[in-house]
């Protein structure tokens, strides 16, 4: 998720959802191949040899991404966090992301995702 300034909105702030799937660069046949597959996304090397394939078009996160992880659903650490960025996409099709309240929302669901969530087993 990216959150940005902008004067065009009355929250002044604009959202945007960013799904990203990173592998080292000797994937990078793989990459492409599920770019291929989804349709959408692009494919990105950086300059620490990994790659990257990443959607950032809302209406293909919506009506792609997100149903494919619904039907394959991810059996590892990052399931909770594809959770709550399904719950920042579900704010954000209901426009509650245009109110102050909804972005308050979205800070705290972000504030625990990825490596900031909470794993009471590591200490």
């Amino acid at each position: 998720m990216e959150k940005s300034s902008s004067k065009t909105y009355k929250s002044g702030f604009q959202v945007r959802l960013k799904f990203i799937i990173n592998q080292d660069s000797r994937d990078l046949v793989l990459m492409n191949l599920l770019k291929d597959y989804f349709n959408c996304g692009e494919v990105n090397v950086d300059s620490k040899g990994m790659s990257a394939l990443i959607f950032r078009k809302f209406s293909d996160i919506n009506t792609i991404i997100i149903p494919f992880f619904v039907k394959y659903a991810l059996h590892s650490s990052k399931y909770a966090d594809y959770l709550d960025f399904c719950k920042v996409a579900n704010i954000m099709e209901s426009k509650a992301h245009l109110t102050q309240e909804g972005l308050e929302e979205i800070d705290r669901i972000k504030s625990g995702m990825n490596k900031n969530r909470f794993h009471p087993h590591l200490k």
